[in-house]
């Protein structure tokens, strides 16, 4: 990169929250470290995005478990992406879903559908459970998008049916949190939102879908193995180093 130091070194808090529970791994504890960035810039957030971090709001994060590396970075590869036959069908079961995208934004609709996912998956998978406030969410999923955070919002039948946080970066879309209404579950709503990033992805020539995490075994992340060919990544290097990506077979 050929940007200004100080483009990839904004001013910022850094620091490490106490170990908590894992939600992917019985027994297990986690601890994350924390650069909490009041101005990130694009340049900034795509480094830190291809070396394995991960944001909310303007905090950026990354496990540093004690003797625990089960977390690696997965991203699709866009340009050789081919989508199955349940793929396929879900981009035809949303041939009437209208899509917008626009900056993030939180509205009545946006807390109503958040907490009503949640309370499905708590009931369903269980989620811990407790609604979320307007602040909440705003630092959560508004606040820090600056230029280059996006939400693409789905809908059906006149309503607000999914919401998708993504970022728009230099060399790819890094997907941040989706949530849906569970009444819509047959339109695969999940899926079809990754599937419309790689169709975003290609319209703005960007190589890569940034998924987050991997974790062996863990049910949750079972659907990012369904869009190959992908890439993995098992560590978080410095951001002066470079981040070595891997393909990735899945399982």
């Amino acid at each position: 990169m050929n940007e200004k130091p100080d483009m990839l070194n904004p001013p910022s808090t850094d620091f490490c929250m106490l170990d908590y529970e894992c939600a992917y791994l019985p027994g297990k504890q986690v601890r994350m470290y924390y650069k909490y960035v009041e101005e990130a810039p694009k340049a900034f957030a795509s480094a830190v995005i291809e070396r394995g971090w991960r944001r909310f709001g303007k905090y950026y994060f990354h496990p540093i478990c004690n003797g625990c590396n089960e977390c690696k970075s997965l991203r699709i590869d866009v340009a050789n992406f081919k989508p199955t036959k349940s793929q396929r069908k879900a981009i035809n079961r949303n041939e009437e879903t209208r899509i917008l995208i626009q900056k993030p934004s939180v509205t009545q609709s946006h807390l109503d559908l958040y907490n009503k996912y949640h309370a499905y998956k708590h009931e369903k998978d269980g989620w811990s459970y407790r609604s979320i406030s307007r602040r909440e969410y705003y630092e959560n999923f508004v606040d820090g998008a600056f230029d280059y955070g996006k939400e693409v919002l789905y809908i059906r039948d006149g309503k607000l049916v999914g919401v998708d946080l993504i970022d728009i970066l230099d060399d790819g879309i890094s997907a941040i949190y989706f949530f849906y209404d569970p009444d819509y579950a047959r339109l695969s709503l999940g899926t079809y939102s990754l599937l419309y990033q790689i169709k975003l992805a290609k319209i703005l020539d960007l190589p890569y879908i940034y998924l987050g995490y991997w974790v062996e075994g863990c049910d949750a992340f079972a659907y990012k193995s369904k869009f190959r060919p992908e890439e993995i990544l098992e560590s978080f290097p410095h951001i002066t180093d470079p981040a070595s990506w891997q393909p990735w077979e899945g399982c």
